[in-house]
């Protein structure tokens, strides 16, 4: 099958109100390439052209953080046929007009972003002389990563996964800027051209600020500079690390992409660099337990390698998605503690505390979603102790996909990485496993846990061909009826898988 992928061109202009609000910048107007590709702020316009365009509702910004994949994850309680037309998603009803609408609004969305990046390649090596110091390194690596990146979840959420059929039709991998017609790849060549640009933009970011010494990740209200130096640099564009596709964000999603095509070695040695560099601590637990929501970290910030920047998202998330009606997203109060297994070993789970609170309604028992809670009486800067952003790679998935690589050959050390993450989480009791079958559906509960409302554990359960246990603890099958989402009806017209 051919696909043609007809998509404008977002080029935001730069309007910064202050260091943090670079993420802020809506498309102003269509600059020419000429133009906007003279100098290197041109370059780093487009590049953050990319990124708005990701934080956006219809992509990270909100549907592929909390909404289509949580949905099909059984995550929500859907009683509703009102919950935001969601309801049919969760009942894995493809063919209802409002899940059409948005999986085609997803896939639109994903290549118009990869189109920006594109067009960024294809100008910048001619290019390269009006580039101070890494510049060029960072800004094509970034370009090539993000392009990455952005396939490899059109291929998690519209092609067989590896496991069931690497040779089945993958996705188009569109790696030029051009209007000429990209062919479908196989599932395999797909994560084979995924591969390369990682690998390639891996190189290319070698010297990536986030990697030298002087940069100390912490929380941007800490103002001391002997304490946190992401916001130090005069340079706006080399600020703030872990909202861009940084090198470690690079090396997570590889080790992501090395696991979903069942390569544990490449896999397990992208975690490794990641958790062996040190550079992101682990929450302290009374920053995530403070009852000052001004000194508070509800989404775990500093052990962040990647987030998108959504600070227009709080009132759409506060006052409209995580709501407790019938026609909000939330979590009745038995399914969430088997979720969190509050009757045995999370009896004590940080996140079930801090991420779920109870209400009483009509008598229910629905507990809501305040994973993204903001203080309303504050700014956005000093609303809790980090900015509003939507989680992409965690530090916790390093210690997960570092274990699930090693079991086969070492369980002790497999089932201590995640004894460490649950350590940090208040379960005290180390996990007990006699068998890989065993320590595999451990990790599933463990990984479900840590990644509520992230969007990333329905992946997971498609990468393995597990069932989707439901809230009343159904189980779904596994069948690529529920994990591949049907292409845009008006590419089906082209060819058809």
């Amino acid at each position: 099958m051919n696909i043609k992928v007809f998509l404008p061109i977002i080029l935001a202009g730069l309007f910064f109100s202050s260091c943090n609000k670079w993420l802020d910048v809506q498309p102003e107007s269509e600059i020419s390439a000429p133009i906007l590709f003279s100098t290197e702020s041109g370059f780093q316009e487009a590049l953050n052209g990319v990124y708005n365009r990701g934080t956006q509702p219809d992509l990270y910004g909100k549907e592929l953080t909390v909404g289509t994949p949580e949905v099909l994850a059984q995550n929500y309680t859907l009683v509703s046929a009102d919950a935001f037309d969601y309801r049919q998603t969760g009942l894995y009803n493809y063919k209802h007009q409002k899940f059409i609408e948005r999986k085609d609004s997803i896939w639109i969305g994903l290549y118009n972003a990869i189109t920006n990046c594109n067009l960024i390649l294809s100008n910048i090596d001619e290019k390269q002389s009006i580039f101070a110091g890494q510049n060029y390194n960072l800004i094509k690596g970034e370009s090539l990563a993000l392009r990455a990146y952005l396939h490899f979840d059109l291929l998690r959420l519209f092609a067989p996964s590896f496991i069931r059929n690497p040779n089945a039709t993958g996705i188009p991998y569109v790696n030029t800027y051009s209007k000429d017609v990209t062919p479908m790849s196989s599932v395999r060549e797909s994560l084979d051209k995924i591969i390369a640009d990682l690998e390639a933009a891996k190189t290319l970011m070698a010297a990536d600020p986030i990697r030298s010494a002087a940069y100390i990740i912490n929380y941007p209200t800490v103002t001391d500079t002997t304490k946190n130096t992401e916001e130090n640099s005069p340079v706006l564009f080399l600020q703030n690390r872990r909202h861009r596709m940084n090198y470690f964000a690079v090396c997570g999603t590889l080790a992501r992409v090395y696991l979903y095509k069942n390569d544990k070695t490449n896999a397990l040695n992208n975690a490794l660099a990641v958790i062996q560099a040190n550079r992101f601590p682990w929450t302290n637990p009374s920053d995530f337990n403070a009852f000052d929501e001004s000194k508070k970290d509800r989404i775990l910030y500093k052990e962040l390698i990647f987030s998108w920047y959504i600070p227009q998202m709080k009132k759409e998330f506060q006052d409209n998605w995580f709501r407790t009606g019938s026609s909000g997203m939330y979590i009745e109060s038995d399914p969430a503690k088997t979720l969190y297994e509050t009757g045995g070993v999370g009896g004590n789970d940080l996140r079930y505390k801090q991420w779920l609170s109870p209400r009483s309604e009509q008598g229910r028992n629905p507990m809501e979603i305040v994973k993204y809670r903001r203080n309303p009486l504050s700014s956005e800067e000093s609303a809790n102790l980090h900015y509003l952003v939507a989680p992409a790679i965690r530090l916790s998935e390093m210690y997960y996909i570092a274990a699930e690589c090693t079991y086969s050959t070492d369980p002790g050390r497999a089932v201590a990485y995640v004894n460490q993450v649950r350590t940090i989480r208040g379960i005290g009791e180390p996990l007990q496993v006699s068998s890989e079958e065993q320590f595999i559906t451990e990790l599933l509960k463990e990984c479900r846990k840590e990644w509520y409302a992230e969007g990333q554990i329905f992946y997971m359960y498609k990468r393995l061909n597990r069932g989707i246990v439901g809230q009343t603890g159904v189980v779904t099958p596994p069948s690529d009826n529920v994990f591949v989402l049907p292409l845009p009806n008006d590419e089906i017209l082209f060819g058809g898988r």
